[in-house]
């Protein structure tokens, strides 16, 4: 049971890091993109900044789930439970 609970503990470790690391990278390059359409279509400066926002909240709402899932498997683990009881 101790191996299972390494195991899960840098699985989880794994994942947030890697379900965070994919999401920075996509709120920066479309922070990036937004900025060059600044530059090119002021004039369009709300509608540009209101898809940007719209974007970043589901690209950040990705981040979340990760993290939830994350913490289920750390302290909400069935399997643990399971082992337990075994």
């Amino acid at each position: 049971m101790s191996w299972f609970t390494i195991f899960s503990t840098i699985g989880a470790a794994l994942a947030v890091a890697i379900g965070m690391m994919f999401p920075a990278i996509a709120m920066g390059r479309a922070i990036s993109q937004a900025l060059d359409s600044l530059a090119r279509q002021p004039e369009a400066e709300k509608a540009i900044m209101r898809t940007l926002f719209i974007g970043l909240a589901m690209i950040e709402s990705l981040a979340i789930y990760v993290l939830v899932i994350v913490l289920i498997i750390l302290f909400r683990n069935p399997l643990l439970e399971y082992l337990i009881n075994r």
